[in-house]
């Protein structure tokens, strides 16, 4: 989270003629310290023992603030920025309430299974019990059909009544293969993908507006692949085609899909395709940009449970399938680790998992740094976190960006 602190001194004039400055930016970021051995967090760290470099070059800790077991302890308050040309910016109000945590659950019903509908219900109904405690604020948002909206609030009652009302409507591996195609892949994959993203990220953008408190996103999905079911496609497109077996000059059996395949505009479609993981890669990396400008980390969580195989009803080509998963545990799994969180993929122990999460949000120190980069341009840095004690990992976001210049 990047926030802008004004100089409060006044700054001497020159020959009649008024001079303005402006503060510069205080980089906040979360970080989880824990036992190497025992992974237990470490609570009883010193600002003298920790160092943060941006883009390599080390910055000066100025502020150091541990949130353990419910207490708030400063160990180390940050003092007047330094000052820039530039004009007088007003002062920041200090918030009033920022005891409790802040969870955004999406529900992409977009990308869920209507299968997968109990369970999913099942553990959201687990997140109220589990995860969010008393002073804990909440919004739950849907990206689909289920038409969820709730802005963030204290009551209860209201992730109730939302729980009751999702249901997953994400497509089958059938709805894929015999949906239309582009050169960018499967259309309707594309265009569910893009308003679950666009949803996902006018929410966190949202989300830069609340400053010191833990803020947390709880993204209930199955994931995303762009290019899913490549045989699948290949052979419902050979069929709608009429394209059937043949005998080369050998006399060897050709099978329809794969005659199509050596068909040179069917080549070149698929180079095309073949680009999609690209561009999947650049809209994850975007809504993680967003995150981290809020300070914000992703909690993916995958309903779908621990997975075998396809069901089955489904006919899915087995390589098919094994792609098609692994590309969208790894979507979340991008999610998370771009942002600091976990993802909560090809598991049916939901429990431990919310523990650990009711761990990470629970359990964190705060730090800060006036960074010596006044360098504009360069709107993406990069940010490590280290200590000097020994057997102690350090959890932390790697990046943050500066916010979009206004047009």
């Amino acid at each position: 989270m990047i926030e802008l602190h004004a100089q409060q001194q006044p700054a001497p004039a020159q020959q009649g003629a008024p001079t303005f400055r402006a503060s510069v930016d205080l980089v906040t970021t979360d970080m989880i310290p824990r036992n190497s051995r025992t992974n237990q967090f470490i609570a009883d760290l010193l600002p003298g023992e920790i160092e943060i470099y941006e883009d390599g070059v080390k910055q000066e800790v100025v502020s150091f603030v541990l949130r353990h077991g419910g207490r708030v302890i400063d160990r180390l308050s940050p003092p007047a920025a330094p000052t820039q040309e530039g004009i007088i910016l007003p002062g920041r109000r200090t918030a009033s309430d920022t005891t409790g945590r802040i969870f955004l659950i999406v529900i992409d019903d977009f990308h869920l299974q209507f299968r997968d509908t109990p369970r999913a219900k099942d553990w959201l109904r687990k997140m109220l019990r589990d995860l969010i405690h008393d002073g804990d604020m909440f919004g739950i948002v849907s990206t689909g059909h289920s038409s969820i909206s709730e802005q963030l609030t204290y009551d209860r009652q209201v992730l109730e009544s939302a729980i009751d009302k999702m249901s997953g409507g994400g497509l089958t591996p059938k709805d894929i293969m015999q949906g239309m195609s582009s050169s960018q892949g499967p259309a309707e994959v594309r265009h569910r993908a893009q308003v679950a993203f666009a949803t996902a990220y006018d929410l966190v953008r949202s989300l830069e507006k609340i400053q010191n408190r833990r803020k947390a996103v709880i993204y209930v999905s199955s994931g995303y692949d762009f290019d899913p079911f490549v045989e699948g496609r290949l052979e419902e497109q050979a069929r709608r085609m009429g394209i059937t077996e043949s005998t080369d000059e050998s006399g060897n059996l050709l099978a329809a899909a794969e005659r199509l395949r050596s068909n040179p505009d069917y080549r070149d479609q698929r180079a095309t395709q073949e680009l999609s993981a690209t561009d999947l890669m650049r809209d994850l990396f975007d809504l993680t940009k967003a995150a981290n400008r809020a300070n914000a980390t992703f909690y993916p969580i995958d309903p779908s449970g621990l997975i075998a195989g396809p069901d089955i009803d489904q006919d899915v080509n087995a390589s098919d399938w094994s792609a098609y998963t692994r590309e969208r545990q790894n979507s979340l799994r991008t999610l998370a680790d771009l942002t600091g969180g976990i993802a909560v993929v090809n598991t049916n122990d939901i429990d431990k998992w919310l523990a650990r999460i009711d761990a990470d949000t629970s359990d964190y120190y705060v730090l800060g740094y006036y960074s010596t980069n006044t360098n504009s341009a360069q709107r993406t840095r990069r940010i490590e976190v280290r200590t000097t004690r020994p057997d102690v990992t350090i959890g932390a976001r790697t990046s943050y960006s500066l916010r979009p210049e206004a047009k």
